[in-house]
């Protein structure tokens, strides 16, 4: 073997074995994980009514359904945290705090999700409609809508199945830059939409009787 090749394989080596320890040295770039997080709100002292109320899992706009931590910094554009995800899809987040939610308020017999063969007499669907930062000149803020539609699950008749539908849009804010910001002011969003949910539900559920 001539001084050449021998020469190459070595410098190759010492390439390889370098690499390798800047690759050890260097930790690599990890991704963090959020979910909101709140205490369930309370309703007050109300006669609780006997009805059970199943609430469907909700859809998602398509650019918001993901578990990506979608923002908005100028209009026309969305774009996306690389290392910020949410631990959970939006749809199923706000599903299951709202269930709990309701269930807590002990306003109801039963809340119950679409996994339940518990009869039921009426159904709640939503949606949710925006799940951003927004980032503009005016500030930061977490935003967020929700879109309900309550039905009386075994009415027959249209003009009487639908009781009441409504979209609701919380604006918090929160400072630029910092995602455990936008993440508390997201939680506080989700607390007071699902606290005016419950109670635009009672009241609809309350009237009729």
């Amino acid at each position: 073997m001539t001084r050449t090749p021998i020469f190459c394989v070595l410098w190759m080596g010492l390439a390889l074995l370098f690499s390798a320890c800047l690759d050890l040295k260097q930790p690599s770039n990890t991704i963090d994980y959020y979910s909101l997080e709140y205490d369930p709100p309370c309703i007050g002292d109300h006669q609780p009514l006997a009805e059970v109320i199943k609430i469907e899992q909700f859809s998602v706009t398509p650019i918001y359904n993901t578990h990506k931590i979608i923002y908005r910094d100028r209009s026309y554009k969305r774009a996306a945290y690389t290392y910020h995800k949410w631990r959970a899809n939006p749809g199923a987040t706000v599903t299951y705090l709202l269930v709990r939610d309701m269930q807590q308020s002990q306003l109801f017999k039963a809340v119950v999700t679409r996994h339940s063969k518990l009869p039921y007499a009426y159904l709640l669907e939503g949606s949710v409609d925006e799940f951003l930062e927004s980032d503009t000149r005016d500030g930061c803020q977490a935003i967020l809508a929700l879109s309900i539609v309550l039905m009386a699950a075994h009415e027959p008749d249209m003009d009487k199945k639908i009781r009441f539908q409504k979209t609701y849009q919380m604006r918090k804010p929160c400072e630029r830059g910092n995602l455990e910001t936008f993440v508390k002011a997201m939680s506080q969003g989700m607390s007071e939409a699902s606290e005016k949910i419950i109670n635009d539900v009672y009241e609809n559920l309350n009237n009729h009787f």
